[in-house]
């Protein structure tokens, strides 16, 4: 078996070449077309989004079931079978596995979803997964699916689990591309690997813009911006887990090229989507990065507001303290005298001073002194 290749890449927006020589994209008849970028994607309402038969690059039969592909491609010895499912019944897997001899591993893995991105050769089959994404512009969220790719020497299977990426494209860009279909399973992988990679261009774009929006939220002083960058840099983490291991899995595929014969066109556009791969790697790698930095500004910035206020309030606790010194030294100033007047003005028979010649003016001459007394003493401790 060939090793597996990619399609022709040297992308502006990261568009392939054969791609932008293409007329516009319209679904293949009978597969549905691209979802739209809508916070949820519709449910589909079969496994098997479309199954076709190909003989040197055309399409030569579209069986309605998977017992009628296998008939015909029984019955088309040279010819080549692209099944494509979404969500497949355990029975179904089980029956392309007894058909195309696919491993018990591999059609495990395809059952269930949240598998990381890899590829597995079992003997003449390639099994890969792939992480694909898209950006909702309304929730301002990324959304990931997952595809798993069987790839054998007539047959290309992919089983998608999400909306990403939009499978009818690849089929009609290929379907659109004879010369390169005509190279088999191995131009049929690359044109999905092709597909998930350009898928990632609009999110990188996506995620800048939010970076960019909560780095003004951050310095704009936002109480909602510390959520924010938690939730983008969890999303960004999924990310980095669905490129990072794409630039290892590309590089494997490249070391087989004299190994497996792959064709040297198919080898150029393979290095292509290599390069962009790594390029996608290390901005997400950037995001990580400028969103901890993001994060250590906020919280730098955080605390000194939070300093700020302490200090307002300890300002205000001491003025307030200060006020608080100024009215209890004028109530004790005040309180001596009304406690000397208090005393004299009890009237008990004998009280000394009550028949005393000198009493009042002693009476007015202590409360004067008391208070004077006190006076000078707050004032020396900066009471008053």
């Amino acid at each position: 078996m060939h090793e597996r290749r990619a399609l022709p890449v040297s992308r502006t927006l990261r568009r392939s070449v054969w791609r932008r020589g293409l007329p516009p994209e319209e679904p293949a008849a009978g597969e549905s077309p691209a979802p739209s970028p809508g916070p949820a994607a519709p449910a589909e309402t079969a496994s098997v989004v479309q199954a076709a038969l190909y003989r040197d690059g055309v399409r030569v039969g579209t069986p309605e079931t998977l017992a009628d592909t296998y008939h015909e491609l029984r019955e088309q010895p040279s010819g080549m079978a692209w099944i494509g499912l979404a969500r497949p019944t355990e029975q179904e897997l089980h029956s392309l596995a007894a058909e195309f001899g696919l491993h018990p591993l591999a059609v495990e893995d395809a059952m269930e979803a949240h598998q990381r991105p890899k590829l597995e050769r079992y003997g003449d089959t390639l099994f890969v997964v792939l992480r694909a994404a898209r950006y909702l512009d309304a929730p301002e969220e990324v959304d990931f699916g997952e595809l798993h790719v069987f790839v054998g020497r007539d047959f290309v299977i992919t089983v998608r689990h999400g909306a990403a990426p939009d499978l009818s494209a690849v089929r009609r860009r290929m379907e659109d591309s004879p010369e390169l279909l005509r190279l088999g399973p191995e131009a049929v992988l690359y044109a999905i690997l092709d597909a998930v990679v350009d898928g990632y261009a609009p999110v990188v774009a996506g995620v800048q813009n939010d970076i960019d929006e909560i780095e003004t939220e951050v310095f704009r002083g936002d109480p909602e911006v510390s959520r924010r960058i938690y939730e983008l840099s969890r999303e960004t983490v999924e990310f980095q887990r669905a490129t990072r291991p794409l630039v290892g899995m590309l590089h494997a595929l490249m070391a087989g090229f004299a190994k497996y014969g792959t064709d040297e066109e198919l080898q150029r556009y393979l290095r292509d989507v290599a390069d962009h791969v790594t390029h996608t790697s290390e901005r997400v790698d950037g995001f990580r990065q400028a969103l901890t930095e993001i994060l250590t500004v906020n919280a730098t910035l955080v605390s000194q507001q939070q300093n700020a206020e302490m200090r307002a309030l300890a300002e205000a606790g001491f003025e307030q303290n200060e006020e608080v010194k100024k009215i209890s030294s004028w109530a004790a100033i005040l309180f001596a005298p009304t406690l000397v007047g208090t005393i004299y003005g009890m009237n008990f028979r004998h009280m000394p001073e009550l028949g005393w010649f000198f009493g009042y003016p002693f009476a007015i001459v202590l409360m004067g002194v008391v208070c004077t007394a006190l006076y000078v003493v707050f004032k020396r401790r900066d009471w008053l």
